[in-house]
């Protein structure tokens, strides 16, 4: 089971205390995968269709809970498409129809129905935890998350414009920044950022997916801080190694040429020094000197012999 899943999953199990909150999520599963029918003699039922099981059970469990109604249920096999099932669930009762969508204000005080009902009435919002409900249920319903040890990725898909924006300014009232962007036909509220994803778990209520993602986040910013130090390392000795190659090489040449009989003893010592000890580190042959000095200043008589070296090679 994909991490996505494993959250949709905990979250099917979270149900709001207060009607209210349950209302709110009803309203946001209604309009991210509902249809709402009316018939010529003026009779009205609700329909959704998903393919997650998840939703397909917390839908049911809200209605039950809500407004204590029955719902019919269809399973739809796609054996030959090679498609998952699809799970409708159908409010076919008039007057529990209409009690549903009145509550949800989908329906005005004259039994009709609002043009566009994916725009959720903000008295259904008015509440921080109708918000998390809320946003709760459109996850559920259209949204998804990436593995977390490939990447970070969040986003809820939207039909219209007009709903993305009303998710995104939700968010916002958590401090959360999701951004939109327009995918084909469709419009994608998203975060990338780790932090606001594990701010937007806790908001959905989604605390044991919110543990594991943190685990996951913890253990990838450890293992990330150390291959940068390893890294580190190993460019710093590979950068010493190649200094001390390049020493050894100008002092070698030096020998090989005038010697060290004209050097001063100062020049001569950490030349020797350098031939003796060639994988000792500038400190470790400051104190070799018999008069031990810093690393700056072994620094500075090894450069004095890089350029005798070099002027011996133009032939000065």
């Amino acid at each position: 089971m994909s991490f996505s899943s494993r959250v949709k999953e905990e979250l099917s199990y979270q149900t709001g205390s207060a009607m209210h909150c349950r209302i709110a999520e009803i309203a946001a599963i209604l309009s991210m995968c509902g249809q709402i029918f009316q018939e010529e003699d003026g009779k009205v039922s609700i329909k959704i269709q998903t393919e997650n099981l998840a939703v397909a059970r917390k839908y049911f469990t809200l209605l039950k809970k809500t407004y204590n109604i029955d719902v019919d249920i269809c399973i739809r096999n796609h054996i030959h498409t090679g498609k998952s099932r699809t799970y409708i669930l159908d409010v076919a009762d008039d007057y529990a129809a209409r009690k549903i969508l009145s509550s949800v204000k989908f329906m005005n005080g004259d039994g009709e129905i609002e043009e566009d009902y994916a725009i959720v009435h903000l008295m259904i919002l008015r509440k921080a935890c109708c918000k998390r409900a809320f946003l709760r249920g459109a996850f559920l319903c259209a949204g998804s998350i990436s593995e977390p040890e490939k990447t970070y990725h969040f986003e809820i898909v939207c039909m219209t414009p007009e709903r993305a924006q009303q998710i995104c300014d939700m968010m916002k009232t958590f401090n959360i920044d999701g951004k939109c962007i327009t995918r084909k036909k469709y419009h994608v509220v998203y975060i990338k950022e780790a932090s606001q994803i594990v701010d937007m778990l806790n908001v959905m209520e989604a605390h044991v997916s919110l543990m594991e993602l943190e685990n996951i986040r913890i253990l990838k910013e450890m293992r990330n801080s150390v291959n940068r130090r390893v890294n580190c390392e190993t460019a710093n000795i590979s950068k010493t190694v190649s200094a001390a190659v390049k020493q050894i090489e100008d002092i070698t040449y030096i020998r090989d040429t005038v010697g060290f009989s004209e050097l001063t003893d100062g020049l001569k010592e950490i030349a020797e020094l350098r031939l003796q000890y060639p994988e000792a580190s500038l400190v470790e042959l400051g104190k070799l000197l018999s008069t031990p000095v810093g690393k700056s200043g072994v620094n500075h008589r090894l450069r004095k012999l890089s350029v005798l070296a070099d002027e011996l090679r133009s032939g000065n």
